[in-house]
């Protein structure tokens, strides 16, 4: 049963012009939360500002929040627009494919800028003011950040990352009220304009995932918000990623045998 927890809040959504954050986005604004949009492309990102408006009050700020005085200005023009900010919902982020004997390096800095300093640079400058509200800050992780897998090692280390920087902040302020979450996301669909990194660094579309039963981006979202909402710190999502948490736990050498497995089929 839906309640209220979310009319009136404020929330910022990073990388919400398309996929699972636009989704993340809409949910909120169906439960009567005002939203600040942002991505890097200025015209998907005000494609995606006319289509949810009809769902409430949206703010599009187009920013590059890998860049730490651009994060800033996400921060700062929040504010400037609806005065508080309870709610940072750090989505944005790159993938990758490839092998590590065959990546070029850039592909380690391109994936850490986007799923690393894209997630802390936000952090930095919105802790302030999340902590007037006693509200929350999520991590939308992966699946892949629970153990590394063949041909992602920069994505599943850039996702084993997050499951620092999460631990560490809510440590540091538990003594605030402040929520913070850490969302393990497993194949979910993907929009045609989705891209990912190949070993040389560019960007091509991302591999068909319809074998895997993907979770719908609408679920997603609706996960996210009530780890938000139940201020749980860790959620993890589809049967997938819980089979995939309770083999590394329970039995991590028949996991690694099936993943290697799997990498030599290929």
């Amino acid at each position: 049963m839906k309640t209220d927890f979310f009319i009136n809040k404020v929330a910022i959504v990073t990388g919400s012009s398309q996929g699972i954050g636009k989704a993340i986005a809409k949910e909120l604004l169906l439960r009567g939360a005002r939203v600040v949009l942002n991505g890097r492309n200025a015209e998907r990102l005000m494609a995606a500002t006319k289509e949810l408006s009809q769902f409430g009050q949206v703010f599009p700020v187009p920013a590059d929040i890998s860049i730490p005085a651009e994060a800033e200005i996400l921060i700062n023009s929040c504010m400037s627009h609806y005065g508080k900010l309870d709610i940072l919902v750090n989505n944005a982020g790159l993938s990758m494919k490839g092998n590590m004997v065959d990546l070029h390096p850039d592909v380690y800095r391109q994936v850490f800028d986007a799923n690393v300093q894209g997630k802390v640079n936000p952090t930095l400058f919105a802790l302030p003011e999340i902590r007037k509200q006693k509200g929350s800050i999520v991590f939308i992780s992966s699946v892949a950040g629970i153990r590394g897998l063949a041909g992602h090692s920069a994505y599943c280390s850039s996702k084993m990352a997050l499951r620092g920087i999460a631990e560490s902040l809510r440590i540091e302020e538990a003594k605030t009220g402040i929520h913070v979450g850490l969302i393990y996301v497993g194949f979910t669909q993907n929009e045609e304009s989705k891209r990912t990194l190949n070993a040389f660094g560019e960007l091509v579309p991302v591999d068909d995932r319809s074998g895997f039963r993907p979770q719908m981006r609408t679920q997603v979202a609706k996960d996210v918000l009530k780890n938000i909402e139940k201020r749980k710190f860790l959620s993890t999502l589809s049967w997938l990623g819980k089979l995939n948490k309770y083999m590394n736990f329970w039995l991590p050498r028949l996991s690694e045998r099936m993943l290697i497995s799997m990498a030599n089929r290929k």
